[in-house]
């Protein structure tokens, strides 16, 4: 009877650390997965907007001021010494905007600010043609696509449609240039 107590508790011993193992490898998995933190700021484009500066009203109600740098941009200090902002979209008062910025001696610089309302809308090229729609939601308008993009977000200045990462080259009334490592696509508004 002895024997068999001992077989027991040892199978018991066995079974339980192999439970942990199977936590410990479900931990690691979800270790492995990328998370990433998103550092944009999202708002809406305030009155206080000016060729230099932009007045940011966040989603959570704080109003941010963000220097805007240009090639021509001299602010004292020697800000204007680093890398240039980059605006795509406009900046009308009213507007949702995406801004990734840091902060200089006090003072918060624009990295990238993306007019989230003009990045809205439907796009065509020759392969596509989408709807990117308030939400996170992208509506694909050809039937015969094999993959088509059905979610947007911006991630730290970027553009995501579903797992696919774009950097947002050029966003006008009527034009979009996305590019990522397999290339430039270019879209033009359908209206």
């Amino acid at each position: 009877m002895n024997k068999f107590r001992l077989f027991m508790m040892a199978a018991a011993v066995v079974f339980l650390a192999g439970c942990n193992v199977k936590k410990e490898k479900s931990q690691a998995v979800v270790d492995d997965e990328e998370v990433v933190a998103d550092s944009t700021v999202y708002g809406v484009c305030g009155d206080g907007t000016s060729m230099h500066s932009l007045e940011l009203i966040t989603d959570a109600g704080d109003t941010i001021t963000y220097t805007i740098l240009d090639a021509e941009a001299d602010l004292d200090g020697g800000l204007s010494s680093g890398p240039v902002t980059t605006v795509v979209g406009g900046m009308m008062s009213g507007d949702k905007m995406a801004v990734t910025g840091h902060k200089v001696e006090g003072e918060m610089l624009a990295d990238r600010v993306i007019n989230v309302t003009s990045l809205l809308g439907h796009w065509t090229s020759l392969d596509k043609n989408f709807e990117i729609e308030e939400g996170g939601t992208v509506r694909s308008n050809v039937k015969a696509e094999t993959n088509p993009w059905t979610s947007w977000k911006i991630l730290n200045g970027q553009l995501l449609l579903n797992r696919d990462t774009f950097a947002i080259d050029n966003l006008g009334a009527d034009s979009l240039a996305i590019e990522n490592a397999r290339g430039i696509f270019l879209f033009k508004r359908q209206k």
